[in-house]
């Protein structure tokens, strides 16, 4: 007689079991969707953080300053160092100061690289559409052109001193310092090239 109303509790407990797990399993799936809700949104948040990258013109004029400022050093350099082996040499040969002035011109070119794609990134920087492939771009332009000059200041510089000096003693080394100061130059026009093509194709 005990057995039937223990067996009814059994079944009753096992009911109650099942709803409650029912309404778990329920409640957890309703959990789950409000978390990927809530991901989801913090993804779309995110990507629409990442569209605006309110970082990425600062690489851009960091690329547009970068190519001015080594051209510009290249050319200091350049201008500097021959200068000083065209002021030794005009001591004696005053008539070769004119004829010796190259070195000087050319290193003073590879400022005007500097500012050509200086100009070109600077134009291309816009306050809303600028996003971080852009910013590369624009940095990669202004490195490619800014050290490519600073290199060739360099070679010119350097050539140009010994050079002219040379020069002063042997009038037959004038061919052969203007085809190497030639070859130096090219140096900064190949980095002004790349820079010209790296600027287009983060504008496009």
């Amino acid at each position: 007689m005990n057995a039937s109303p223990q067996r009814g509790e059994l079944h009753q407990l096992s009911d109650q079991t099942s709803l409650c797990a029912f309404a778990l399993v329920q409640k957890g799936q309703h959990l789950l969707s409000k978390m990927d809700g809530v991901a989801r949104q913090l993804f779309q948040e995110t990507a629409a953080d990442v569209e605006k990258q309110d970082t990425a013109p600062f690489f851009g004029f960091i690329g547009s300053a970068s190519a001015l400022v080594f051209a510009c050093m290249g050319a200091a350099y350049g201008t500097a160092k021959s200068g000083v082996g065209i002021a030794s040499m005009g001591v004696m040969r005053p008539e070769l100061v004119m004829k010796s002035i190259v070195p000087v011109v050319m290193a003073g070119v590879l400022g005007i690289y500097g500012l050509i794609i200086a100009v070109i990134i600077s134009t291309g920087i816009e306050v809303d559409d600028y996003n971080l492939y852009k910013g590369y771009g624009h940095l990669g332009a202004g490195l490619a052109c800014g050290l490519a000059g600073l290199a060739a200041g360099m070679a010119i510089g350097i050539v140009g001193d010994a050079g002219v000096r040379a020069n002063a003693q042997q009038p037959k080394l004038f061919v052969g310092m203007i085809l190497i100061l030639i070859f130096a130059e090219a140096l900064a026009l190949y980095g002004l090239i790349v820079g010209i093509i790296l600027a287009q194709k983060a504008t496009a």
